[in-house]
């Protein structure tokens, strides 16, 4: 008796936020033998570039959604979709426009999800759920305490606690990933616009900077977010993630400007200076990642699931800037 094409029968894999940086990603690397792909944007203009995938449009993921048409036989979800940022930064009620999407949103799913029967729910949460800076030389472990700061960075630490609730009242299995700044090919924000200075030959200002950051690449996160999908030891685990080598921000221009090609001079600020100036002309936190530590200890995620990242970080950051020179 024929039942049917072969992938008819795979899982299927619901990834939210399928437009953005980490899901495009996503989308295309899940394996295709494993897993049929559901990729949920916004909406329909978004839909480039999946047309191999099964999609679906979510407006607004906030707590009025039904989900269930969506999640009919969906055995897995990658919850990368949230907001990131509003257009009023300093808006008095900013908190309670993350809460929606990215508290409120991630439970309604998780709990509708649960309730159909989805086996797995992956987490992309923040390393800012622990604050936003290190001490140079330490680092973020499981063991610290969350102390989120930023109104993203609570948002995501709620939604972690929501989902351990759901977990604990349901058979719906949570991993919770808490990356630091991820960065590859398609790479906006913070880091394109130090790709962008970088490439301008302009002398930078951080010969004094005394720091280190951990960053992780996208072809890492995303390696590591594919292991969570069937590893039988991610289940109930929050996850630290990076690429286990952390650059100062002298390191990091030096090696940008060698596969950019380009001579980035790197004159001595001190520090306070560096700072105060970025308070004159709005851009504090810019200044404050570029000059502070934030390292992550992602070991015991390594040991826990035999995983090691499989992209060394300069040849991320040579994948990223070549892409970078090509749109240029």
């Amino acid at each position: 008796m024929d039942t049917g094409p072969i992938s008819n029968r795979l899982p299927l894999c619901l990834i939210t936020g399928s437009s953005g940086f980490i899901g495009r990603k996503l989308c295309s690397s899940v394996p295709a033998s494993d897993y049929r792909i559901k990729a949920l944007v916004r909406s329909e203009t978004q839909l480039q570039d999946l047309d191999e995938f099964d999609k679906v449009v979510v407006e607004t993921m906030n707590a009025e959604v039904d989900w269930t048409e969506i999640l009919k036989n969906v055995d897995c979800i990658f919850h990368c979709a949230a907001r990131a940022h509003i257009l009023r930064e300093n808006a008095s009620d900013d908190l309670k426009a993350y809460r929606q999407i990215n508290v409120a949103g991630t439970k309604n799913l998780a709990e509708q999800a649960a309730v159909v029967g989805v086996r797995r729910f992956i987490f992309l949460s923040s390393i800012g759920v622990f604050g936003v800076n290190t001490n140079l030389g330490e680092s973020f472990k499981l063991l610290h305490h969350p102390r989120p700061l930023t109104s993203y960075a609570i948002s995501k630490w709620e939604a972690e606690q929501a989902l351990w609730k759901v977990a604990k009242e349901t058979n719906l299995e949570v991993v919770v990933v808490r990356p630091p700044l991820v960065y590859g090919p398609g790479v906006k924000g913070n880091f394109l616009r130090l790709l962008q200075l970088v490439s301008s030959g302009l002398p930078l200002p951080f010969a004094s900077t005394r720091n280190k950051r951990s960053l992780v690449g996208l072809d890492n996160l995303v390696d590591l977010l594919i292991r969570c999908l069937d590893h039988p030891r991610a289940a109930g685990q929050t996850l630290l993630v990076s690429d286990g080598h952390d650059l100062s921000t002298v390191e990091l221009v030096s090696k940008l400007s060698h596969y950019l090609n380009k001579s980035a001079a790197q004159i001595s600020i001190p520090v306070p200076i560096l700072k105060l100036a970025g308070r004159i002309v709005g851009k504090s936190k810019e200044i404050d990642q570029l000059t502070g530590s934030l390292q992550v200890d992602s070991q015991l995620t390594c040991d826990l699931l035999d995983w090691s990242p499989p992209v060394s970080v300069e040849d991320g950051l040579r994948n990223t800037a070549e892409w970078f020179s090509r749109q240029t």
